[in-house]
């Protein structure tokens, strides 16, 4: 069964095309990669399949459905391409992976919460910082909170935008151990 499927994509920012006649399917289990030279669409086309921005025409389907208001987006776990984990707010590491348990109609994390966001942690090695602010981590510790936001979830389709740009080696290396566990 494909998770993702786009057909015949076009995407318009303003007046320019973007992207024209992109086809990609991923089947549960896939690894894929898109590699491009800056600014050719790598973070567009990631965007416009999780719904974040809209695409002009085409077909996009997660797990069998039409990218929209019923589209299973809860089913999708994502990494934005670098961005702070702290977003200006005063969090620790466990609140900041907490928050990727909200949902269109939930503002509180649910029963459990606490324990999901520990194991979290736990598999991108981050356990013993749950309680340290973001704003007190390194950017490739920040970069590997959002990795563990998008897992408590436990999705079972995971977008990573350029997940280790601009981020140290070890760090690199402690996100590729990461993935490896999953």
């Amino acid at each position: 069964m494909s998770v993702l499927a786009v057909r015949d994509l076009r995407v318009d920012l303003g007046a320019h095309t973007v992207l024209h006649d992109v086809d990609v399917e991923v089947s549960a289990g896939e690894v894929v990669a898109i590699l491009g030279a800056n600014g050719s669409g790598k973070s567009t086309l990631v965007r416009a399949t999780t719904g974040i921005i809209p695409f002009h025409s085409g077909q996009i389907e997660l797990f069998g459905v039409p990218l929209g208001p019923r589209a299973p987006l809860d089913r999708v776990g994502y990494v934005p391409q670098r961005v702070s984990a702290a977003s200006g707010v005063v969090a620790t590491a466990s609140e900041v992976v907490q928050s990727g348990l909200l949902g269109r109609r939930r503002f509180r994390p649910g029963r459990g919460a606490h324990a999901r966001a520990a194991e979290a942690l736990e598999l991108v090695g981050l356990a013993a910082a749950a309680e340290r602010p973001v704003t007190e981590l390194s950017g490739g510790q920040q970069q590997r909170v959002l990795i563990a936001r998008a897992l408590v979830r436990q999705p079972e389709l995971l977008v990573l935008d350029e997940p280790v740009a601009g981020v140290d080696l070890p760090s690199q290396e402690a996100f590729a151990r990461s993935l490896e566990r999953l």
